[in-house]
């Protein structure tokens, strides 16, 4: 579980693809801070397992389903993401509630400038947009973002210049194609508001029944 803060920029080193799958080599600093084999780091929204690091950086394997559904399979040597950590359980609450299982990609339509801030404009899906609502929260390349504009076939975030800063977004461009998670809560409450496609089958509480369990 991830708040959408992003700790760090690294850098991909390298890439070995395979035919389906692909290992990534990511120079990092600050999120190699007390790192085990087998923790999760968020690279560009995606949740990724450390299967390898030393003092320099840390490797992932990336698969195929993985690189399908998000925008990963686009890194090249030298490309930068956003890394974040596992959120710790006595950690400040930053963002939002981010799993790090991205719903798709989505394309940068415009970059424009307001003022001090930055605005993003997102071309998505209907299946992602469906969870995107005006004031709520969406991860954008792991990014806890707050969605400015709804319109049709889009959303805008307005981006403050240290979020900028300290981001990918500082280089992303019409075209570009970023990493979507939407908000998980409204997800799995529109799933247990839907009805059952079977009705649960249920056995009676009788005095076997209890005793099968324990009671």
């Amino acid at each position: 579980m991830f708040t959408g803060i992003v700790e760090e920029i690294g850098t991909v080193n390298g890439i070995r693809r395979g035919r389906h799958s692909a290992v990534l080599d990511i120079r990092a600093q600050t999120v190699l801070t007390d790192l085990k084999i087998g923790d999760s780091i968020a690279v560009n929204g995606v949740c990724l397992t450390v299967t390898a690091f030393d003092q320099t950086g840390f490797q992932a394997d990336v698969m195929h389903e993985t690189l399908n559904r998000s925008a990963l399979r686009k890194l090249c040597s030298g490309s930068h993401v956003n890394l974040e950590r596992a959120m710790p359980a006595n950690g400040r609450f930053g963002g939002h509630i981010v799993a790090g299982h991205v719903d798709g990609v989505g394309t940068v339509a415009e970059v424009k400038r307001d003022d001090t801030a930055v605005w993003y404009t997102i071309e998505a899906s209907p299946e992602i947009l469906h969870y995107i609502v005006e004031k709520g929260s969406v991860a954008i390349d792991g990014i806890s973002l707050t969605v400015a504009r709804v319109a049709s076939g889009s959303f805008s975030i307005s981006a403050i210049p240290h979020t900028v800063r300290m981001t990918v977004l500082a280089e992303r461009r019409e075209g570009d194609l970023v990493n979507l998670e939407n908000d998980v809560i409204g997800k799995y409450v529109e799933r247990l508001f839907q009805p059952a496609k079977e009705p649960a089958r249920t056995r009676p509480i009788t005095k076997e029944f209890l005793a099968e369990y324990g009671f």
